[in-house]
C-alpha cells in the first residue's frame, strides 16, 4: 500500500519535533519535508527567533527537505494566509496529501487549521492532540529530546528562563499555572537533539533581548562565524 506523503508543520520547537518523531515511529506516512514560515526581513522563524542556519541544521539532522515560506514584516493575517495558500497549492502540486501539526489542546487553533485547509486537498492531522502535557514533556526529555527556551512571555514566566534548557530542573521551577508544554504561549523552544534527529546539533547561546513584551534568547549553530546579533532584529 502506498503511503500518503506528509509535511510536518515545523516551528523548530519541541512539539513539532515530537510530532515528527511520532510520524517516524508510526510508519504510516512518507514524510516529505518540514514546512516553516520565516520572517523574511530577519530570516528567522517568527516568535522562536530561530536562525535559518539552525533551521537548516535541524532539517539536515532529520534527513528531510526544508520548505521555508517567507513572510513580510510586519505581516497581516491576510498576507500570512495568502502565503500559506500558495505553500499549500505547491505542496498539492508536489503530491503532498497531509500536513501534521503539533497542537495539543487549543480547540480554536485546531479549528482554524482545519477550516483553512478545507478545499485544499490537504488533510490536517494532530498526532499530539489530547496527550497529557505533564507526562508528554517528561516523555520527551526521557527520550533524549534537548530543547533550549528561546522565547519567554514574562507575564507568565520569569525572564531568567530564557536561554535555559527545558529539563526536569526547569520544569520543577516553573509556576504551577504554566503549562509545561507551553501550549498557551508561555514560552517557545528550539530542539537540538532527540530521536527525530540522526545526530545532535551543537549550539551556542547568544544575547538575551526584550522586544514587544517578550524575552528572546538567541541561539546559533556552534562554530559558525555569524555576525553578532543586532538588537534591531527584535525591534
Amino acid at each position: 500500500m502506498t503511503k500518503k506523503k506528509a509535511l510536518v508543520s515545523w516551528s523548530s520547537g519541541k512539539d513539532s519535533a515530537w510530532t515528527l518523531h511520532l510520524l517516524q515511529r508510526s510508519g504510516e506516512y512518507e514524510i516529505a519535508g518540514l514546512l516553516t514560515t520565516m520572517n523574511a526581513a530577519f530570516d528567522r522563524v517568527a516568535m522562536h527567533g530561530t536562525r535559518r542556519e539552525l533551521l537548516e541544521a535541524q532539517a539536515n539532522a532529520a534527513g528531510l527537505p526544508l520548505r521555508a515560506v517567507p513572510l513580510p514584516w510586519p505581516c497581516s493575517n491576510e498576507q500570512y494566509e495568502a502565503a500559506m495558500r500558495d505553500a499549500c497549492a505547491q505542496a498539492v502540486a508536489d503530491g503532498i496529501e497531509v500536513i501534521a501539526f503539533g497542537d495539543l489542546f487549543l480547540e480554536d487553533v485546531r479549528r482554524y487549521r482545519e477550516e483553512k485547509l478545507t478545499g485544499t486537498e490537504l488533510t490536517p492531522v494532530f498526532p499530539l492532540w489530547g496527550l497529557p502535557t505533564h507526562a508528554l514533556v517528561r516523555e520527551m526529555i526521557a527520550s533524549g529530546v534537548r530543547a533550549r527556551i528561546v522565547c519567554v512571555d514574562p507575564r507568565k514566566l520569569p525572564r531568567d528562563f530564557a536561554g535555559r534548557d527545558l529539563d526536569e530542573e526547569v520544569l520543577a521551577a516553573m509556576p504551577t499555572e504554566v503549562d509545561p508544554c507551553a501550549e498557551r504561549g508561555e514560552f517557545h523552544t528550539v530542539a537540538y537533539a532527540g530521536p527525530m534527529f540522526r545526530c545532535a546539533i551543537a549550539i551556542e547561546g547568544g544575547e538575551v533581548v526584550e522586544r514587544d513584551g517578550f524575552v528572546f534568547a538567541d541561539v546559533k549553530v556552534a562554530g559558525q562565524n555569524l555576525r553578532r546579533l543586532s538588537r534591531d532584529i527584535y525591534r
